[in-house]
């Protein structure tokens, strides 16, 4: 038989809902039961879909129904289809409301400054709550709701309302065992090993320059885009990396890494809070505070950043 459904096109749900239970429990009377409907529903649901189909899905007998060929074949479809609707929903449901501030910022910060904080961030009376979004991409935070967001970078972005945090000063490290290896002297020594790299040289460049040394990267050399990775890469001696302080502070007093030269330079990129254009909720507001507390951000800088518009 030919599917005949040409009179309406769209199959209520509850149909395939019905045919489904009937199918797993081989009896109009359980599947009844199991959907929390009368015998005659279920029967008159399947006697629907099977007037949609033009063709029988079951054969009916003294001790229940089995599918039909067709039946069978359609079981296989509904069995998918109920799968795929039940996976989406059990996708994460994001807690609403307005004290629920989405923050934005990239793996390392999310993590190695940002998660050891989050305690601090949320704890008070008005229940203030953080939905992380952890991404690389310089998102348009309007477009995406994003209320706040820390980054890294070398200045400004246009069309966000920007403050700088905080700045880091750079210093060579590696694991307890390479750095033994290194020992201590002239910095020239650091390039007999291979050097880490962040998501560009211009850390290693800036700290090799600040010891009349130029740098470009050598084969020998690794970059991982990451910083994360490149603590990781460090602490398993695969060469000497660059603290960032405010990311390495928990690693350095771990004794996972060590530091191996005591110079330091300013990095050429430092870290910033960042807000769409408009007045911020206030919720967000909130939120940046704490940020600007835990980062030692003057207030009145911060105050300023709030009222800003553009």
């Amino acid at each position: 038989m030919s599917m005949d459904h040409s009179s309406n096109s769209m199959l209520p749900l509850e149909t395939l809902r019905a045919f489904d239970a009937a199918a797993r429990t081989g009896s109009f009377s359980a599947a009844a039961e199991k959907l929390n409907l009368t015998h005659g529903a279920v029967s008159r649901q399947v006697a629907k879909l099977e007037d949609w189909l033009g063709l029988k899905v079951f054969e009916r007998g003294a001790r229940g129904v089995t599918l039909t060929n067709e039946g069978n074949r359609l079981h296989l479809r509904t069995t998918e289809a109920f799968a795929l609707i039940s996976v989406n929903s059990d996708r994460w449901v994001e807690p609403r409301g307005t004290a629920v501030v989405r923050l934005a910022s990239i793996p390392s910060v999310s993590g190695l400054w940002l998660m050891p904080r989050m305690a601090a961030l949320e704890n008070d009376p008005t229940r203030l709550r953080i939905v992380l979004d952890v991404d690389n991409r310089q998102a348009d935070l309007a477009d995406e709701g994003i209320d706040l967001s820390v980054r890294c970078g070398r200045g400004r972005i246009p069309g966000r309302v920007s403050v700088q945090l905080f700045e880091e000063y750079l210093f060579p490290i590696a694991s307890p065992g390479l750095a033994r290896e290194i020992g201590s002297g002239d910095p020239a020594r650091l390039l007999k090993f291979p050097l880490i790299n962040d998501s560009d040289a211009s850390g290693w460049r800036a700290w090799l320059a600040a010891q009349d040394m130029d740098y470009r990267p050598r084969p020998q050399d690794r970059r991982f885009e990451d910083y994360n990775l490149v603590l990781d890469a460090a602490a398993h001696g695969l060469g000497i990396a660059l603290a960032r302080p405010p990311l390495t502070e928990h690693q350095i007093q771990s004794g996972r890494l060590v530091a191996v030269d005591d110079r330091t330079v300013l990095n050429p990129v430092s870290y910033w809070l960042d807000r769409p254009v408009g007045r911020p909720r206030a919720a967000a507001a909130d939120l940046a505070r704490r940020i600007a507390e835990q980062a030692g951000l003057a207030s009145a800088r911060l105050e300023a950043f709030l009222q800003d518009e553009d």
